[in-house]
């Protein structure tokens, strides 16, 4: 695997190595050896895999506080997303900064969010399936957000939003 680091301190871009042949390819999109080469968490407890049906569908931007902050693995395993990491640590040189990237079916790649950044994402092309691999157990207590379109971060998506649920579209401007 290729780790790509980004502007967010502890945020990668992870690409696949196919090795091809005539029947296709064979990659490993996980491995606890070289991510703890990476100084990475390995240690994903939980999976959960996210469908969405319609084109322009905004999930997010989601993280937990401490002490059940979340390291997550996140990869689009059918159709398209723009995913976004938004970094909330008070003491990061790059807080209140954002990240995006296209993840796809087609190019394999993953982001790799480290604790105490926010997630979220918009599909880019209906019927788009995202599994994330989680490294702390979900605590509904801890669990929080922020909105896409607060004007303290100036996330920019690809497209108007044509769904998104009232818990996200309604989490109150970040202080």
């Amino acid at each position: 695997m290729k780790f790509t680091p980004t502007k967010i301190p502890g945020a990668y871009l992870i690409e696949i190595e196919p090795m091809t042949d005539e029947r296709g390819f064979f990659a490993r999109s996980f491995c606890a050896d070289e991510f703890q080469q990476q100084g990475l968490t390995s240690n994903f407890v939980q999976c959960n895999v996210s469908f969405t049906a319609h084109k322009g569908t905004i999930r997010g931007m989601h993280y937990q506080v401490a002490p059940d902050t979340e390291t997550k693995l996140v990869r689009c395993t059918k159709g398209a997303i723009y995913d976004v990491i938004l970094d909330l640590r008070p003491s990061s040189p790059t807080f209140k900064q954002w990240v995006a990237a296209e993840l796809s079916a087609d190019n394999h790649q993953m982001f790799y969010i480290p604790p105490g950044c926010a997630h979220g994402l918009q599909t880019l092309v209906a019927d788009t399936e995202v599994f994330y691999q989680i490294a702390g157990v979900y605590n509904a207590d801890a669990a929080r957000g922020v909105r896409w379109n607060d004007p303290t971060f100036g996330i920019e998506m690809p497209f108007a939003v044509s769904v998104i649920n009232q818990r996200d579209r309604d989490y109150s401007d970040f202080t």
